[in-house]
């Protein structure tokens, strides 16, 4: 994927150069200074204690205290993704340590650049199952970028600038630290800047001359190009470099759940989303191309249905940061290992411009014959994709939409217009439950200017509500949208279509209220306001626009049986996608 810029990563440290007698947590606190960490998510506990005692007298440091160590690492992750910067949570060891596991891996699936400090027992006692012991170097090393276990005082601070460099360069990701208690205790010759000892990392940025030259060969010779766009060209804040070269070569573009608005909705070149739940007009241009321009991408599974029947007839250039994502999925017939802005800077500049008249032809026809709909309920209840519909046009296109996963999360990246990039944060490769509320709150706290909407479903909503109490003592006046269906609407979603309606422990009791998310916001000390009706729905948006000095919860009470559609079955291939149940688009192929 592309590189996220980190404005304070180890090139941009000022040079204080200085030599001090300190503890390890006091030299702890001091790089975290000096790496220019202003916000750091986070719970102690007894063996990260000897930490808290410096950062208590930080000036630069604000620790915001969460209310779960879960909560800690999705607020790093949704700082970090609304920011650029390196998000920081810190927890002890142990459970604490745990806890993070879930927001590592959620970070490390979306290439989030966050570091995680935890505390460690101390140094004899590792080993011995010690009162909140925990091997989280071992635990968490699969989802990780890299991870260190620190046991001596003098390589905090080294190691600390080491980890914010691995963090945030080449494909981001998170960096574990887990420091020993008594490496935190013990006293230390602290000095700044530290030199790192990283021989072996060297990403590559610039990709070889030779693939954009073969890449550019295959584009002048394609006639059904489709530009692929991921997580990645946001990564490397490439927005502008792809729209340039979209609009040079008149090449329709698709963006993953990962890339929304990373090329503008409203722009005619814009097919939408690809995959599972995506536009007809998106997969069908996939299914029918004949090149596919992979940007920052992963070839994952929810894009390409089954891979033996994904893009029959496609070539294949794959640009990626990470060298293990090419071909790893599909083969790519062009290979080009570098940042997706400098790798779109070299096509523009390789390439001719293109028309392709035949085949927006084709396209225009599907974006036509198949929009995005949805089915009005009978009864006068409301639609989710409504709420989303009013949502984004009261809203606008300037604010940050956070999403947990689920049928809220689709909804939100079909029904939101998106025209900026990284304005829509989600959980898309772990889907992990319970992400927005922190995420968001994260978001709010690095863009304090910026409204930022949680959109979440009941279930989700449950996971890490908690957080709110955060939000409402912090200051951080988020905006939360729980779709509520009373259900894990997702799972009810399969349950419907594959389960013949066994609905086997997805009724979260809704028409009883509990809880009862309006009073659950007041005691949280937050504005609670509930909407059921379509006509409804602009009052309660507005009102909670005007509130900005608390958090504020709006429960929309919506229909059980609100699907998602388009869908693609999962284990099917893409040409059987549905646009509604039992109803299929009909292909017109490119090549009759």
């Amino acid at each position: 994927m592309g590189h996220f810029l980190c404005p304070r990563s180890s090139s941009h440290v000022r040079n204080e150069s200085m030599t001090e007698r300190m503890t390890g947590a006091q030299a702890l606190v001091r790089a975290l200074e000096g790496m220019g960490v202003d916000t750091v998510f986070g719970i102690p506990g007894g063996n990260v204690l000897p930490a808290y005692d410096p950062l208590y007298d930080s000036v630069k440091v604000r620790h915001v205290l969460v209310r779960h160590e879960q909560g800690a690492g999705h607020a790093a992750e949704g700082y970090a993704q609304a920011t650029g910067k390196v998000g920081v949570c810190m927890a002890t060891s142990g459970p604490g340590a745990t806890n993070l596991v879930t927001p590592i891996a959620d970070a490390f699936m979306d290439s989030v650049p966050i570091v995680a400090i935890t505390g460690q027992v101390a140094s004899p006692m590792i080993g011995t199952d010690a009162f909140q012991e925990a091997d989280i170097s071992g635990i968490t090393m699969p989802i990780t970028k890299h991870n260190f276990l620190v046991t001596d005082p003098g390589d905090i601070a080294r190691t600390i600038m080491e980890a914010f460099h691995i963090a945030s360069t080449g494909r981001p990701g998170p960096v574990l630290v887990d420091i020993t208690k008594d490496a935190l205790q013990a006293e230390t010759t602290f000095s700044w800047p530290p030199v790192m000892q990283l021989p072996g990392y060297r990403p590559v940025t610039r990709p070889h001359s030779k693939q954009i030259r073969e890449a550019a060969k295959l584009i002048a010779e394609s006639r059904r190009p489709v530009l692929y766009v991921g997580g990645g060209v946001h990564k490397a804040r490439a927005s502008a470099e792809l729209l340039q070269f979209a609009e040079l070569t008149n090449i329709p573009v698709v963006t993953t759940l990962m890339a929304r608005g990373s090329f503008p909705d409203g722009h005619p070149q814009h097919l939408g989303m690809p995959g599972m739940h995506g536009s007809v007009a998106a997969v069908g241009a996939l299914q029918q191309s004949d090149l596919i321009i992979g940007l920052g991408v992963r070839f994952d599974e929810r894009v390409t249905g089954d891979l033996s029947t994904f893009a029959p007839y496609a070539k294949v250039v794959h640009a990626d940061i990470d060298p293990a994502e090419i071909s790893k999925n599909r083969h790519a017939d062009v290979p080009i290992v570098g940042d997706c802005k400098e790798v779109l800077i070299d096509l523009i500049a390789a390439v001719q411009k293109g028309d392709h008249d035949e085949w927006w032809r084709l396209l225009d026809g599907y974006k036509t014959t198949y929009p995005l709909g949805y089915e009005q309920f009978e009864d006068g209840s409301l639609a989710p994709q409504y709420v989303m519909e009013r949502l984004s046009a009261i809203v606008g296109p300037d604010a940050y939409y956070v999403a947990g996963v689920g049928q809220h999360q689709m909804w939100a990246a079909q029904f939101i217009d998106y025209e900026n990039p990284g304005t829509f944060i989600n959980s898309g490769g772990a889907g992990t439950m319970g992400f927005a509320v922190p995420a968001a709150m994260g978001a709010k706290m690095g863009r304090p200017e910026s409204t930022v909407w949680a959109i979440d479903g009941d279930g989700c909503f449950q996971m890490t509500n908690q957080e709110l109490a955060t939000c409402a003592l912090e200051g951080v006046p988020i905006k939360v949208a729980v779709i509520n269906n009373g259900n894990l609407g997702m799972v009810r979603q399969w349950q419907t279509l594959f389960y013949d309606e066994r609905y086997s422990s997805t009724d979260l009791q809704a028409t009883r209220r509990i809880p009862d998310f309006v009073k659950l916001a007041d005691a949280y000390g937050c504005v609670g306001l509930r909407c059921e009706r379509p006509e409804d729905v602009d009052d309660v948006i507005r009102k909670a626009m005007e509130i900005n000095d608390v958090p504020v919860v709006i429960d929309f009470v919506v229909h059980q049986d609100a699907m998602v559609w388009p869908m693609v079955p999962a284990g099917t291939g893409n040409d059987d996608i549905k646009i509604a149940r039992d109803m299929a688009p009909k292909w017109e192929n490119a090549d009759e």
